[in-house]
This record gives C-alpha cells, structure tokens and sequence, in this order.
C-alpha cells in the first residue's frame, strides 16, 4: 500500500475535489434548472477527477491502483464546451441540449481515440508509461495534440463571455428590471475558468515547471469549486426568456390609430414589416399609453406585455424604440421612473419619505438596481441630485 504523504496544495485539492463530489451529487439531484445544474454537475464532476489526479500520482497511488492512469488527462478538453453550454442553458430556459450540442465535445471523442492505446495498456505498462512521461513529458501523437487544450479554453471562454454581452444587451431590450434576469453569476463563473486558462497558458508559455504549473492550477480550480458552491446553489430558478421575436398577446385596449392605404404602402422596416408611417403613429400611441396609464410604475413590465397593450408586436415595438428612440426597452421604461423620481424628490416629497420608497412606487425591483440606474441617466446619485435641488 503507497504512504499518502500530502503537502498542502495536494490537500487543498483532495478538500476540493471533495466538495467537487458533493456538488456534483446536489447538483445532478435538483428538479429545477435541470438541464442547466446537469450541465455544471458535468462540470463539477470532470473538475473533480482532475483536481484528485495530483494526489493520485504524487502520493504513489498509481503503483497500487495503475488502472486510473491517464483517466485525467481528458478532463481540460470539456471544461470550455461545459461552461459555454451551462452559460446557454443557464441564461435562457427556452434552451434544450439537442443533438447539435454534441458537437462541441468532437475535440474530446478525438483525444479519447489517440489516448486508447494508454487507456488498453496493462497495469506494469500504464506504471511504465508513467514513469517516462515524468521525465520526457507526452510524446508522439499526444505531444501535437496537447497544445491545443489551452487554445481550447481560451476560446471557449471568450465565446461565453461573448454570448453573456450579447444575451445581456437582448434582455434590456425586452426586460424593464433585471433582478429576475442576473446575469452576473454567469459572468462570474466566466471569468473565474477563463482566468485559469489565461493563468495556466501563460506557466505553460513561461516554460514553468510541470509541478509548479499543477499546483497553481489546483489551487486556483479548488477555489473556483468552492466559488461555486457557495454561488452556484444560491442561484434562483432562471426566468422564462422572451424576446421581442415571441408575439404578444392581445388585450382589449384602445389601438394604435388605422392605417391609410398611403401608410400600408410606405417603406418597410427589414426585420419587422414595420413602415415608416406606422412607425410613427405606433410612437405616438406609445408616447400617449405612457404618459396616461403610467405602465412603468409595474416593475415587472416586459416588451411583450406593453407591445399587447398597444395591438402591437414586441418586434414592432422594439424597432421603434432601437430606430426613433434610439434607446432599448430597459432604458426607455426606466427614464420615465428616473424622472418621476426626480420630480417628487423636486416636490419635497422625501421629507416624508425615504428615498426608497420613492423608488418602489416609481417602479424600480431593488435598491442596487435603482441608484445604478439613476446614475447612468443623471449622471448622479440620488442624494446627490436631491442636494442639487435642495430638497
């Protein structure tokens, strides 16, 4: 039997890995977000074989148990597709794991083909081969082939980090109040993977040695576990994404004013159908609905359901606010909670008052969300703004 001698690196990742178990089971377990907590349970698991590999080898468990040699080394080529496919799942519930998915594992099923010949080895071999690559490091196939992991995860990650902005910048086209729709955990977990790969690129370009590059990879994909353990569980059921693409559902209020033949016949937008003439007079209609029934007091408003109020379409809406407006759905709704803000703070009302209050009935979710919003249309924070009145 091999002594375990372990020095705190080699703990710290046993600590790690443990827990990395322990999530994979919670995670694999949930009966919400399923598709997204089997995707990171996936990713707890390959994180989990590769953090217990160091103690494996490093303590000489490989002499007695030869049979998990190499089991690790596929590991680093799931750990990009999985985060960019939880990312997916995570940020959008519409999201299904199809067939077409499988794609992204193609780089895998290759390096699993070219590791065969390790993996049928026997024992006395797999020990043997071991011993070499101590040495040597990989040779043939698998010296060309082991290069591209960290290209791989590097580029996996900016893909992710890519398809965050973009998902963000569609919410605020169709959300009024993000609170719902966060995308900051992914963006956290994002950065966390992606600067292990930037850390772990840059040892292996700096030609650090093999031991030191694994300690500060296990180190850093150790607290990256516990990261997500203390964040990834805490994260609320992912919302029901629409887009200005869904239609909306129509509701008996006053429609937009008719059509004239002139009007029917005008140039039309590219993606919507949308002409010109009828653009303007859904503005107006817009403009009208605003200022009378005051929607954007509901915090939960969304594209989908002002567009239903209008006999409109969330597409249509959405034209005319990125087109005449110039402003996406989040901004345009909360301008108008910004300036109902500004007045009663003007009005002297946060006398009586405290500032968020003023804000709820204004229709903002939370606290952070209103001092961020108010700032980027002010350009100051409210208490600021209500020196400046002296209110």
């Amino acid at each position: 039997m091999a002594s375990l001698t372990l020095d705190w690196i080699e703990l710290a990742a046993i600590i790690g890995a443990l827990q990395g178990l322990v999530l994979t089971s919670v995670l694999a377990r949930q009966r919400t977000n399923r598709t997204a907590n089997r995707l990171l349970a996936a990713l707890m698991a390959t994180m989990t074989i590769y953090l217990a590999a160091g103690p494996y080898y490093k303590s000489g468990l490989i002499h007695s148990y030869p049979h998990f040699f190499a089991v690790n080394w596929q590991t680093p080529w799931v750990f990009g597709p999985l985060v960019y496919l939880y990312a997916r799942a995570a940020s959008d519930s519409a999201w299904r794991f199809t067939p077409k998915a499988l794609l992204h594992f193609v780089p895998v099923t290759i390096t699993t083909a070219a590791m065969m010949p390790y993996y049928l080895m026997s024992g006395p071999e797999k020990i043997a081969t071991w011993e070499r690559w101590s040495v040597e490091g990989v040779t043939g196939v698998l010296a060309y082939i082991d290069p591209f992991k960290y290209v791989l995860g590097i580029t996996y990650s900016a893909a992710t980090a890519l398809y965050l902005v973009r998902h963000r910048r569609d919410v605020e086209h169709n959300y009024s109040n993000l609170a719902r729709v966060s995308l900051r955990w992914l963006f956290w977990l994002t950065a966390g993977t992606g600067g292990i790969w930037v850390l772990v690129t840059s040892l292996k370009i700096a030609q650090v040695s093999t031991a030191i590059r694994d300690g500060h990879v296990a180190i850093a994909m150790a607290l990256l576990i516990y990261g997500i353990g203390y964040k990834g569980l805490r994260q609320p059921e992912v919302f029901q994404y629409q887009t200005a693409e869904y239609p909306a559902q129509k509701l008996e209020v006053e429609p937009p004013p008719r059509m004239t033949e002139a009007a029917t016949v005008a140039p039309r937008y590219e993606r919507s159908g949308l002409g010109d003439a009828e653009a303007v007079l859904l503005r107006e209609s817009l403009l009208r609905l605003m200022d009378r029934d005051q929607p954007w007091k509901e915090s939960e408003l969304t594209l989908p359901d002002l567009a239903g109020r209008l006999n409109s379409t969330p597409h249509k809406l959405s034209e005319v606010l990125n087109s005449q407006m110039g402003q996406t759905f989040y901004d345009f709704v909360n301008g108008y909670r910004v300036r109902e803000v500004q007045r009663r703070i003007r009005a002297g009302d946060t006398r009586s008052l405290k500032m968020l209050a003023l804000a709820m009935d204004a229709g903002f979710a939370s606290k952070s969300a209103f001092n961020e919003v108010f700032k980027k249309h002010t350009s100051q924070t409210p208490s600021a703004f209500r020196q400046a009145v002296g209110a």
